[in-house]
């Protein structure tokens, strides 16, 4: 065998045994992260996880709370009423009471219904701090140190969290606008004494003894 093919055989030998363990380490390393997992997968609490599912998942902290899974996770320990969340409001409430099978709580006195809005940065007034984007919990403001930054509209939960921290105060909040997908049809007036709700609440009660 010519010695310069000799050099090409063991350079091709030295790769594919290279290749070889490689691929054995990660095989190894994914079995023991797999193993892992099944060993230590920590199970979720399933009514956790109901509650989670109706609450807006704004993480805005209103609530008291870190976000909107401790809330649910105090709620289903019942150190929490369910009537802790503005951005929800009453339909919220009645998720919450309707899933838990508990009385329905007023909403807070000072919280009505909230409009929903969105964060918008002032770009010409932008410091580029990244105070905001810090604050975001959902990430929905994109930029970089000195640089403008901006907010994703589509992302952006309207928690408000980064008005406090902007030092130049150059992030307003604007009303959502309504989209096809967005939009809902606004109940009447007097909702609650609609005649529609008034007779089939009755008929309910009617039916279930409750009246006569």
């Amino acid at each position: 065998m010519p010695f310069w093919a000799f050099q090409v055989w063991i350079k091709a030998y030295n790769m594919l045994s290279a290749i070889i363990a490689i691929t054995l380490l990660a095989a190894f390393f994914g079995m023991v992260l797999g193993i892992s997992a099944i060993i230590f997968k920590v199970k979720s609490n399933p009514i956790v996880d109901e509650i989670d599912k109706l609450l807006p998942q704004t993480q805005c902290t209103q609530c008291t709370y870190a976000g909107c899974r401790p809330y649910a996770e105090a709620i289903a320990k019942g150190e929490a009423p369910i009537n802790l969340c503005p951005p929800g409001g009453e339909q919220t409430i009645h998720a919450l009471a309707d899933l838990l099978d508990v009385e329905v709580l007023p909403a807070p006195e000072d919280e009505g219904p909230k409009e929903p809005t969105v964060a918008v940065i002032i770009e010409e007034q932008c410091i580029g701090c990244t105070l905001c984007i810090q604050a975001c919990p959902v990430d929905a403001i994109v930029g970089a140190a000195k640089q403008m930054h901006t907010v994703i509209e589509s992302e952006c939960t309207g928690c408000d969290l980064c008005l406090a921290p902007c030092p130049v105060d150059c992030i307003i909040m604007k009303p959502l606008k309504d989209t096809p997908i967005t939009w809902k049809w606004p109940l009447p007036q007097n909702h609650a004494n609609h005649p529609l709700l008034v007779s089939k609440t009755a008929t309910v009660l009617d039916k279930s003894g409750a009246i006569g």
